[in-house]
């Protein structure tokens, strides 16, 4: 399928038992590009037994067979990135040169797990009695449901898909309304490469309905979400019901903390690029700038510079820097978050107002605020678009003191040249995951996520594979 728009069932590509669709919006026009169906219960029923049955299976397929299937989907997805990463841009607005780094990624997460599959370990202990033998091992947990955003709508899913596939797991799928068609490629290249029927599924529709009604089957034993913070809170409290394990990647705000021993030109450079990175529309975006005062206005002067030079478009375009938001709704947020920042003191430097030259789309400057304190949203809320509010402190205990001062703690960053001030700092920020001297945090290989509520569990490396697993305790005696 050249173009994946209906959802996929027990190995087959199938419309909504009622016929209804939703319509997929180009950000950046606006228009109407594609429909997918709008699941039913009928629809989420079939998924759900085709799963059960799906998991039977693959739970007892080799570790070395599953390993090559799984490669196999990295291939198809690395050899199908040019299409892939178009339908992205279309969809999500992304520049297609971010589009195809996140295509890259999304493969990168299949080869990663496709040798963590013949690397679950058990273990034998020695214990008490030489008449028993004392065995522990790993099972697959079950079926899986996993809710991915629209932001990384390939990366995300995949992030999910190929750990429960490595574990023996079978997995449903909800993909983000915004941008369903990205995650549905991956489904076609999990059929191609051999993945049996009912073993992954996506189902496409109404987020509401869909998670409440797959969460609630006693089929589904892990939910794995990677969302905002009150869907998440939804999400857990539904989950109690049924006693299912579950793994939250939610909302992040993330300091950057810059000090004089700095490279100031380059910590600003590096922090204006990654801030604008998918409009800033990435749950690990630098997002909250905390420059020591002594340095404060070289580094604003570089980060302006940079913010003005960067050139807004139609992601499709190949001088085209920042694309569209993904929809009104943070076009709004972005505009109320300046408004409200503004009223309150904000200085504008950079920014600030709906992109000019677009009769339609998403579009809205890449902005600079300086003078921000705590009383502004924008310092609170996680504000996933393209602002960069930029204070002020004076020592390590003020820059840390502000950088925890909020609920979230999923990343940090620290540019410094003294390694004391570096993990002095890096331990007390009260986040998951901490990058020094660099803004590069995401891999296949490292554990992500993180503290307060940016969620628990971490996606990624081994503890990822570990966590769609149970541990069952086996004693023998002789």
């Amino acid at each position: 399928m050249d173009r994946p728009n209906l959802m996929y069932i027990d190995g087959q590509w199938v419309g909504a038992s009622d016929g209804k669709t939703t319509d997929v919006i180009d950000p950046a026009s606006e228009q109407v590009v594609d429909t997918v169906p709008v699941a039913t219960g009928t629809d989420l029923d079939r998924a759900l037994a085709a799963a059960e049955i799906g998991f039977a299976a693959w739970r007892e397929t080799d570790a070395w067979t599953r390993s090559a299937i799984i490669r196999r989907v990295a291939e198809l997805v690395r050899e199908r990135t040019d299409r892939i990463a178009e339908m992205l841009t279309e969809e999500e607005g992304k520049p297609t040169a971010e589009a195809v780094g996140e295509i890259r990624a999304a493969a990168d997460q299949f080869d990663w797990y496709a040798d963590e599959a013949r690397r679950i370990y058990g273990r034998v202990i020695d214990g008490h009695s030489r008449e028993h033998r004392l065995l522990v091992i790993r099972q697959p947990i079950g079926p899986v449901a996993a809710f991915s955003p629209w932001n990384f709508p390939a990366l995300l899913s995949s992030r999910k898909i190929a750990p429960a596939l490595a574990a023996g797991c079978s997995v449903i799928v909800k993909p983000a309304v915004e941008a369903p068609r990205t995650t549905l490629c991956l489904a076609q290249a999990c059929h191609d490469a051999g993945v049996p029927p009912g073993v992954v599924g996506m189902v496409t529709g109404s987020s509401s309905f869909i998670s409440s009604y797959l969460i609630s089957s006693p089929i589904i034993r892990k939910v794995t979400l990677t969302g905002s913070v009150p869907v998440g809170i939804d999400i857990l409290r539904a989950c109690a019901d049924g006693i299912k394990a579950v793994s939250m990647e939610l909302g992040g705000h993330s300091p950057v903390l810059v000090f004089p021993d700095a490279d100031i030109q380059r910590a600003a450079q590096l922090c204006a690029r990654a801030k604008y990175r998918n409009n800033g529309q990435v749950c690990i975006a630098a997002s909250r700038f905390f420059v020591h005062e002594s340095v404060a206005e070289q580094f604003t002067d570089h980060f302006v510079k940079v913010t003005r030079s960067l050139k807004v478009g139609d992601g499709r375009k190949a001088d085209t820097d920042v694309g569209p938001l993904a929809n009104v709704r943070r076009l709004e947020t972005t505009e109320r978050l300046v408004e409200d920042a503004v009223k309150k003191g904000a200085s504008l430097v950079a920014g600030g107002h709906r992109a000019d030259g677009f009769e339609h789309g998403y579009f809205f400057e890449p902005t600079v605020l300086v003078g921000v304190d705590g009383s502004m949203a924008v310092m609170t809320e996680e504000p996933f678009c393209p602002i960069a509010p930029i204070a002020t402190f004076a020592d390590l205990d003020e820059a840390v003191a502000k950088a925890n001062a909020t609920e979230f703690g999923l990343a940090g960053y620290i540019f410094t040249t003294d390694t004391k001030t570096a993990f002095l700092a890096a331990e007390r920020l009260d986040v998951g995951m901490v990058g020094v001297n660099t803004l590069l945090l995401a891999a296949a290989e490292i554990p992500f996520g993180g503290v307060k509520k940016s969620g628990f569990g971490r996606e990624g490396g081994t503890e990822w594979v570990e966590s769609y697993t149970v541990t069952k305790h086996i004693n023998i005696q002789l």
